[in-house]
């Protein structure tokens, strides 16, 4: 397909469609803050005036820092226990003081104003450090009704013992009151009368910690909030984030419905038109292949959802616990590198665009998505996986953390590292749905078509036992179209398992094939089966090994896109030498067409390359001289003849490609035929 001509099926644009309704359809829809500043930057706008009240937010550090105080201390709560009180005051009546008696009535006083405040432990917060940092507050249940007081308005259990003896010194400066209150033991009979209540200790707590404000005042309408040109402090970006959030929340119903649908769909279609260009002068022959031009706008689209998702949650971290990278991973599956970059590229815009932060965050997730791309290819198999996973968190986590001290990115770095980790974590995890969408969208993965090359595998295997000449023919096919694919940016894996299979025709008839044949002397072999034939037998016979080999990869289920390899290996070019032979021999020219292999001409960069290899490969064996020029000549004479015959009319392959290939082609032939050393043998 020529990428200055759009395709003419109206499937080929179904995909952007479905692409640009949900984009529509999910985008904010409301006037957003679209200011951007930083800490410890200049503020590029007029300044700010706030146009309605608005409450200063706290920041996380400060919620956070809050909430860990409260972690730390804990008020205690008591209960007020009228039975303890009167407990006592009863063993003091009962007491027996001897020679104090006259003590009793201030004694009783004294205990009641004791007990009436209140009396705790000593130890009470011995077992738990967080009531010894509560401030000095405790709370205090009296019969159905609970209240917080001052620590110091209570007693603890020394200080009402010696509380006692004192007001009883007092009130009687020239009584016993040591010997009485030790004889009779009395101050054994006090105890605390303010029960601690662990239950209901916690259970405040807990709720203490659920009432932490998250704002911190407020700023009324008509305040400058930020001058031209000032630097944004800490101060002034608390302002900033909290107006924003304010105003997000508050202005975006103002603008007029019509204007917002329109200026979504126009938003909307630049992100789904650039998608389509870049697909386009990607791979244009993807428009041609419908599976994988679904699959690619599918991916592109779940990232997109992700995206708008995260805006629609507002809450801007979690963008960290989204696995970015996995899209790349989902296109390595099934593309090129050539393919995978731009795509990846333009599917992550959504992020730039609708995101806070996004273009920075953007960036990261682009690099860490190429490097995914290059280390999930070589480790993509059992704990190696996890390279990619340690080198993505590495990547994503460091650049992060420099941003973040930079002050061009915000948010609290522990946790953010932590989901940083955790989505690295998934970009490996999710990747087994590769699977899934293989059988979905009808496509060929890297990991099957490695598979396929298995020289193990059944149908290889009686390849190589059937037709051993063919089986070396195939594996030095694929190691020409593997070095010319590289070269040009192709399909490798799928140009592999095109040329393991191109041949396996051949199986049905393998001694009809010289390759095949018994090594006597004078190739004695092959005039021996043709010998018997007319020329036209021949070419049939030789010619079928196409569709036979359509038959038996049918039979196999070998993919459609290798079948394609062995219907398009000979396009539909002639058998010339039994053409020829038929014509000396007085045949009539014109029936040319039963000497035509009934196949079709190479439409993609990958078959182009088998369909020369093979011709090339088999060939070379007839040459008689191994210089550089010969083999020169030779590739330009094979690549020549399929271009005078018109096998290569109807690919995608550009001039400089082709010369490319005949380049590598080349070289590779000098490297097979390079001349050895003759050793010398050793004289008796």
């Amino acid at each position: 397909m020529n990428k200055t001509q759009l395709p003419s099926d109206l499937r080929s644009y179904l995909p952007f469609l479905v692409y640009l309704l949900v984009l529509v359809l999910l985008m904010p829809k409301a006037q957003k803050f679209d200011y951007e500043y930083r800490n410890g930057a200049p503020w590029k706008y007029d300044s700010l005036i706030s146009e309605f009240d608005f409450p200063i937010y706290k920041t996380d550090e400060q919620m956070m820092a809050e909430l860990a105080d409260a972690e730390l201390s804990a008020i205690p709560y008591f209960k007020y226990s009228e039975a303890v009180a009167a407990r006592s005051l009863q063993a003091a009546e009962n007491v027996s003081l001897g020679a104090g008696d006259s003590l009793r009535p201030a004694l009783l006083n004294a205990l009641r104003r004791i007990y009436r405040q209140g009396i705790i432990p000593d130890d009470f917060s011995k077992e738990d450090r967080r009531l010894a940092l509560s401030e000095n507050l405790i709370y205090i249940q009296r019969g159905k009704r609970a209240g917080k007081y001052p620590l110091s308005d209570v007693l603890r259990f020394s200080q009402a013992r010696a509380q006692l003896v004192n007001e009883l010194r007092f009130a009687y400066p020239s009584a016993p009151v040591d010997s009485a209150l030790s004889a009779s033991g009395l101050l054994d009979v006090i105890e605390p009368n303010l029960l601690f209540d662990r239950q209901m200790t916690e259970l405040v707590h807990s709720d203490e910690q659920h009432d932490i404000a998250p704002t911190q005042g407020y700023v009324p309408a008509g305040s400058l909030i930020v001058s031209e040109g000032e630097i944004v402090t800490a101060e002034i970006q608390q302002l900033l984030d909290s107006y924003k959030k304010e105003y997000d929340a508050t202005m975006g119903s103002d603008v007029p419905s019509l204007w917002i649908w329109l200026s979504t769909v126009i938003l909307a279609l630049i992100l789904t038109v650039i998608l389509f260009w870049t697909v386009w002068f990607a791979d244009t022959s993807l428009f041609t292949r419908k599976g994988e031009l679904y699959y690619i706008v599918f991916v592109a689209l779940l990232s997109a959802v992700a995206v708008l998702l995260l805006d629609r949650a507002g809450n801007r971290d979690w963008v960290y616990l989204v696995p970015f990278s996995l899209f790349a991973l989902y296109l390595t599956a099934f593309f090129p590198d050539r393919t995978i970059a731009s795509v990846y590229a333009a599917s992550l815009l959504p992020m730039a665009v609708f995101l806070p932060q996004g273009v920075i965050n953007y960036v990261l997730y682009l690099l860490a998505g190429y490097v995914a791309i290059k280390l999930f290819g070589r480790f993509n198999r059992g704990w190696k996986q996890f390279i990619t996973v340690l080198a993505v968190f590495l990547l994503v986590g460091g650049g992060y953390v420099a941003l973040r001290s930079a002050g061009l990115l915000t948010g609290l770095v522990l946790r953010d590292l932590v989901y940083i980790f955790i989505g690295s974590l998934l970009t490996v995890a999710f990747y087994q749905l590769t699977f899934l969408f293989e059988k979905v969208f009808g496509l060929l993965s890297v990991a099957k078509l490695e598979e396929l090359t298995d020289t193990n595998n059944k149908l290889l295997r009686a390849l190589e036992l059937k037709a051993p000449g063919t089986f070396q023919h195939s594996l030095q096919v694929m190691s020409m179209a593997d070095a010319a694919a590289r070269a040009i940016g192709a399909n490798v894996y799928l140009v592999r398992a095109g040329a393991m299979y191109h041949d396996i025709g051949k199986m049905a008839n393998p001694q009809c094939f010289i390759e095949n044949e018994s090594l006597i002397a004078g190739g004695e072999e092959k005039a021996r089966y043709h010998a018997g034939l007319t020329p036209r037998q021949s070419a049939r016979d030789i010619t079928r090994h196409v569709t036979d080999g359509i038959e038996m990869a049918r039979k196999e289920h070998l993919p459609e896109a290798v079948i394609q390899f062995i219907e398009t290996h000979h396009g539909d070019n002639c058998v010339r030498s039994f053409y020829n032979k038929f014509v000396n021999e007085g045949g009539d020219p014109s029936e040319e067409q039963d000497f035509r292999y009934q196949g079709k001409k190479p439409t993609t960069k990958e078959q182009v390359i088998l369909m020369l290899c093979d011709s090339i490969e088999a060939a070379s064996r007839t040459l008689k001289e191994h210089s550089a020029q010969s083999f020169y000549d030779f590739v330009e004479r094979i690549v020549g003849a399929k271009e005078a015959e018109g096998q290569l009319a109807e690919a995608d392959i550009t001039i400089r490609e082709l010369n490319t290939v005949k380049d590598v082609l080349k070289s590779y032939l000098g490297q097979i035929y390079h001349e050895r050393v003759a050793y010398p043998k050793r004289n008796n």
